[in-house]
C-alpha cells in the first residue's frame, strides 16, 4: 500500500520524478553523528516513509559504507514496491579517499547496489567534485555514468559539492541534459541563501535542485555544531546567539531553519539527516505547519537581524561531512 501523501511532492527538474519536499539524509545511519542501532535505523526509515517521505539519500562515504547497508536493510523491511521510493547514492568519495576514475565509479555502483539490495538507484551523484579535477569529471566520470544509465543501473546523474561555482563549470561543459540533478548543501538557509542566485541558471539548464543541510551542519541547532565544523568563529558565535534568542522566546531555531529552506518551491527537496523517529516527527511537523500555518515571520526577522553581520559567510571545503 502506498504511503499517504502528507508532504508536498515537487518535480525534480526534467527527470519526471516527484520528490517529497523533505528528503531523508541517511548519513546518520552510518553512525557519523553517534551510534544508531539497526532496529532504530529501520524504525526511523519506516516512520519517515509512513509520513510521506519518498526520497532517501546516502553514499558509500558515510560511515565507510555502513549508511548504505543500513538504508538497504531499512528499505527492504518496508516491504513495498520499489517504485514507491526514490534512492540516491554517490560515487567518487570513499573512506579511503577520492577516486573519480571511470573504472572506480563503474565498480562503485555495483558495490552500492549490493549494499542497498537494489537493482538500480534513481540518482547517482559524483560526490564532492571540488576535491577532484573538474575536467576529469567532465571528460571521464560523467561519460562513465552515462554508460551506467544506459545499462539501467542508474536512472539519473547528479553532481554534489560545497562551492557553487563547480555546478556551472560542469554544466557548461557537458552536453545539455547529461547532468540531471545538482545537490548543493549549506547554501540555502537562514545564514546563507547564495544558492538562490544560481536558481534561474539551473532552471534554464533543466536541472533538478536538491538542497541539503538546512541546519548548516549543526550551526542552526540548540546544541550547536560538532567540534570539526569548519565555520569561522564569528559565524559560530552569531548562530549560537540566534539559537539562544529563539530558545528564550520558546521557539526552536531548527524548526525555523527547516521552514525557511522549505519555503522556496524552486528547490525540489530539502535533504536533512535523521537518526531517530523523534527527528523524523519534528521535521515532518515543521513541513506540515509551514503548509498550513506558514512561517513565524516575526521570529524569522529577529533571527535574520542577528545573523545579518555574517550573512552568506561560508567556509573552505575541507573536513565537512557532506
Amino acid at each position: 500500500m502506498a504511503a499517504p501523501t502528507l508532504l508536498e511532492l515537487r518535480p525534480l527538474g526534467n527527470t519526471g520524478l516527484k520528490l517529497s519536499c523533505v528528503g531523508f539524509g541517511a548519513s546518520p545511519l552510518g553512525n557519523v553523528f553517534g551510534i544508531i542501532s539497526e532496529s532504530d535505523a529501520i524504525a526511523t526509515v519506516r516512520r519517515a516513509f509512513s509520513l510521506g517521505v519518498n526520497f532517501f539519500d546516502t553514499s558509500p562515504y558515510y560511515g565507510g559504507t555502513l549508511s548504505e547497508k543500513m538504508l538497504g536493510k531499512a528499505l527492504k523491511a518496508l516491504e513495498v514496491p520499489r517504485n514507491e521510493y526514490i534512492v540516491s547514492t554517490k560515487c567518487g568519495r570513499y573512506k579511503e579517499g577520492f577516486d573519480f576514475s571511470a573504472e572506480r565509479v563503474t565498480r562503485s555502483i555495483d558495490e552500492s547496489l549490493e549494499r542497498l539490495q537494489l537493482d538500480y538507484v534513481d540518482i547517482l551523484h559524483c560526490h564532492d567534485i571540488e576535491f577532484g579535477s573538474l575536467d576529469q569529471i567532465v571528460t571521464e566520470t560523467i561519460p562513465a555514468l552515462v554508460k551506467l544509465k544506459e545499462a539501467g543501473k542508474v536512472k539519473f546523474i547528479g553532481i554534489t559539492g560545497l562551492p557553487l561555482g563547480i555546478f556551472s563549470y560542469v554544466l557548461d561543459r557537458v552536453p545539455p541534459g547529461t547532468v540531471d540533478v545538482i545537490l548543493s548543501y549549506c547554501h540555502y538557509g537562514i545564514n546563507d541563501n547564495t544558492l538562490e542566485d544560481l536558481l534561474p541558471y539551473l532552471k534554464s539548464k533543466g536541472v533538478g535542485i536538491i538542497s541539503a543541510s538546512p541546519l548548516a551542519m549543526g550551526l542552526l541547532t540548540e546544541s550547536g555544531p560538532p567540534e570539526w565544523h569548519p565555520a569561522p568563529p564569528e559565524l559560530k558565535a552569531a548562530c549560537k546567539a540566534a539559537a539562544s534568542y529563539c530558545k528564550e522566546k520558546g521557539k526552536n531555531i531548527s524548526k525555523l531553519a527547516m521552514q525557511y529552506s522549505l519555503s522556496n518551491k524552486e528547490i525540489s527537496t530539502v535533504l536533512v539527516g535523521m537518526n531517530s523517529v523523534k527527528q523524523v516527527d519534528e521535521n515532518i511537523a515543521a513541513a506540515q505547519e509551514l503548509a498550513t500555518v506558514g512561517k513565524d515571520e516575526k521570529t524569522l526577522t529577529e533571527v535574520e537581524s542577528i545573523l545579518k553581520p555574517v550573512k552568506n559567510q561560508t567556509w573552505p571545503s575541507g573536513i565537512q561531512q557532506s
